[in-house]
């Protein structure tokens, strides 16, 4: 694979880039222009665990039932709705200065996380095949890196549950189907 659609449902989920890329602004503002939206933390709020729960929970309004933990992070990813997706036109979460996490112990399983959201909210099905009863929501994060090292961060995400792929610039992640569906 060698590019990526942030406007649309298809993989990557999630877009590891340089900071300022031209093609990741363009197409923001082209999610913006149909009236999603994009949402941006800062990766300094996420060099812990808890940290990543709390920032995604108060940024994308999760409910007061979320559970702190991954698997609630998943589920509500999964059901993003109403303003934090511009009534479903779709969102973007942008992770800036993420070089701050590229050591952390929870990197990688952060990636996964996010995939795992941004699968199923990019699915009009559930995991048995069933029809949701909303449409698919374009969800992607892209993860931004001041020092950009494409082998550094593709092998630093890279585990069975994720299939990576590099294109001119960036490392995408998405789900190995053969793990996940």
């Amino acid at each position: 694979m060698t590019s990526f659609d942030l406007t649309g449902t298809s993989e990557p989920w999630v877009v590891c880039v340089p900071e300022g890329t031209a093609e990741v602004r363009r197409q923001q503002s082209e999610l913006t222009a149909k009236d999603g939206q994009v949402h941006h933390f800062d990766a300094r709020d996420l060099v812990t665990a808890q940290g990543v729960l709390h920032a995604f929970a108060e940024t994308l309004r999760f409910p007061s039932c979320f559970g702190w933990n991954w698997d609630a992070l998943v589920d509500c990813l999964d059901d993003l709705c109403g303003e934090v997706t511009g009534g479903g036109a779709g969102i973007a979460g942008v992770v800036h200065d993420a070089d701050h996490l590229l050591q952390t112990e929870h990197f990688p399983l952060f990636v996964s996380v996010l995939c795992q959201g941004a699968d199923r909210a990019n699915s009009a099905v559930d995991l048995d095949g069933d029809p949701l009863d909303r449409p698919a929501v374009p969800e992607h994060f892209i993860i931004e890196f001041r020092d950009f090292n494409l082998e550094e961060i593709a092998a630093c995400i890279e585990q069975p549950d994720l299939i990576i792929t590099t294109g001119h610039g960036f490392v995408g992640a998405a789900l190995n189907p053969e793990e996940w569906h």
